[in-house]
C-alpha cells in the first residue's frame, strides 16, 4: 500500500466570480471473476493517494499520478496475481477511466488539451492529452532492456500499455504517449506516469464555462 496524505483538501472556487463549483468527483466499484477494484478521484484534490493493488511497483506510479496530477486518488485492488498482474492492471486502468469520466461530467469550461515533456534523469517522454470525447492511444515506448519485470510481485513493463489503453477507452480521451530517448526501465516508466499526470493537470484545469467544442458537447 503507498500513501500520502498529509496535505490537506483545498476549496474549489468558480473560474471567475469565486462562487463554488460542483464538486469534481468519481467513485467506481468493478468486481469480476477475475478482480475486484474500487476507485475514487476528486479532480480538485491537492494530490493525496491512498492506493493498494498488490504490486508495489504499480503503487509506486499511480502515486505519481495522483501527486503530479494534482488529484486526490484512492485504489483498492484485489486480483488473480497468482495467476498474472494483467488482469489487475488492465481493470484498475477501466475502473480509473470510469471515474475520471464521472469527475469530467459534461467537461464545461475545461482547457482540454494539454502537452508537456518530462525529464527523469537520462530518460525524456513526450505527452499530449486532449479530453476529446474520443478514445486514441499512440503509446511508442520501447524498453532497450526488454521487459524485466519490477517490483515483488513483479510488474512487467510493457503492462503500462495496457493500463493507459483502458484507461483512455473508458474516460474516452485521446493520449500520446512517446520516449524520446532512455535507458532504466524505472525512470522511463516514471517519467511517461508524471508527464500523463501534468498533462491531465493542465488539461482538467477550469477555464471558463463553456465546453470547449464547436460541438457544444465532448
Amino acid at each position: 500500500m503507498t500513501s500520502g496524505n498529509e496535505e490537506q483538501p483545498r476549496s474549489v472556487a468558480g473560474p471567475t466570480s469565486g462562487a463554488p463549483r460542483p464538486a469534481r468527483r468519481g467513485a467506481r466499484h468493478r468486481v469480476t471473476r477475475e478482480s475486484d477494484v474500487l476507485v475514487e478521484v476528486d479532480l480538485d484534490g491537492s494530490g493525496r493517494f491512498d492506493v493498494a493493488t498488490g504490486l508495489p511497483f504499480f503503487d509506486h506510479m499511480l502515486a505519481q499520478l495522483a501527486r503530479h496530477g494534482g488529484i486526490d486518488l484512492v485504489v483498492r485492488t484485489t486480483g488473480d496475481l497468482e495467476v498474472d498482474a494483467h488482469h489487475s492492471v488492465e481493470d484498475t486502468g477501466i475502473v480509473l477511466g470510469e471515474a475520471l469520466g464521472e469527475a469530467l461530467a459534461d467537461k464545461a469550461g475545461v482547457r482540454r488539451f494539454a502537452s508537456v515533456a518530462v525529464p527523469l534523469d537520462e530518460s525524456l517522454v513526450d505527452v499530449a492529452l486532449d479530453l476529446s470525447g474520443r478514445p486514441y492511444l499512440r503509446y511508442e515506448v520501447p524498453f532497450a532492456h526488454g521487459a524485466v519485470p519490477l517490483g515483488d510481485p513483479g510488474f512487467e513493463p510493457q503492462l503500462a500499455e495496457e493500463f493507459w489503453r483502458a484507461v483512455v477507452t473508458s474516460a474516452g480521451v485521446t493520449l500520446h504517449v512517446s520516449l524520446r530517448y532512455g535507458r532504466n526501465t524505472h525512470h522511463i516508466l516514471e517519467a511517461s506516469f508524471k508527464g500523463i499526470a501534468r498533462a491531465l493537470r493542465e488539461a482538467v484545469r477550469v477555464e471558463g464555462g463553456t465546453v470547449p467544442s464547436t460541438k457544444g458537447v465532448l
